[in-house]
């Protein structure tokens, strides 16, 4: 099932997310329509935040971009190198812990399905280790780099309740402040589902 994706502005986007148990309700349909919600409005991650939950639980699904196809609302899409540093990522990253971030930190634009239309160059380290449980609860620790390492440090981040509007200078954030209201607001315009705190 489609659902909507909560917008910038709505309390659930700032809650610091619960661990989920084997047994909790409704886990697989859950995470079955977080992927249907994400592949329909062709993003690269969704965290359980941006449909309502504050869960432990994101999901990556980069194959869309690694095959060159972006979101109408984005307004940049990611170069072949950068596509090929994705990889074929399509998993859901249960309870995840981020052990380690290294290296020099790199800036680049990212966006947000529950802030469309706004892209700011955001500055992350290069390299993670992730501890995390998939949907059958089986364990892993990962390392993972480059782009895919950014798109699921965007992600975690949504979990401790932060947007990468957070990580921008106060100087662009207080630039952006008009259009985030808008956006709370529902005065903008996306191609999929969205639900508005203040519409």
């Amino acid at each position: 099932m489609i659902l909507p994706i909560i917008a910038y502005g709505d309390p659930v986007l700032r809650k610091v997310g619960v661990e989920v148990t084997k047994d909790y309700p409704g886990l697989e349909k859950l995470i079955e329509d977080m992927f249907e919600t994400m592949r329909s409005s062709s993003g690269v991650g969704i965290a359980a935040h941006q449909i309502g939950k504050a869960v432990r639980i994101f999901l990556v699904d980069t194959t869309p971009f690694v095959n060159g196809e972006r979101n109408e609302d984005e307004e940049d899409e990611y170069t072949a190198e950068e596509r090929e540093q994705l990889g074929n990522l399509s998993q859901a990253f249960i309870n995840p812990t981020i052990v380690s971030e290294e290296g020099e930190e790199w800036a680049f634009n990212e966006g947000c399905l529950s802030i469309p239309k706004i892209r700011e160059d955001v500055l992350r380290k290069p390299k993670i280790r992730i501890q995390y449980y998939d949907l059958d609860f089986n364990f892993y620790d990962e390392i993972y780099e480059g782009i895919a390492a950014r798109v699921i440090q965007h992600e975690f981040d949504h979990l401790e309740g932060k947007l990468f509007t957070d990580k921008i200078s106060p100087l662009r954030r207080r630039l952006l402040k008009g259009r985030l209201a808008d956006i709370s607001k529902g005065k903008v315009s996306v191609t999929y589902k969205m639900r508005f705190p203040n519409k």
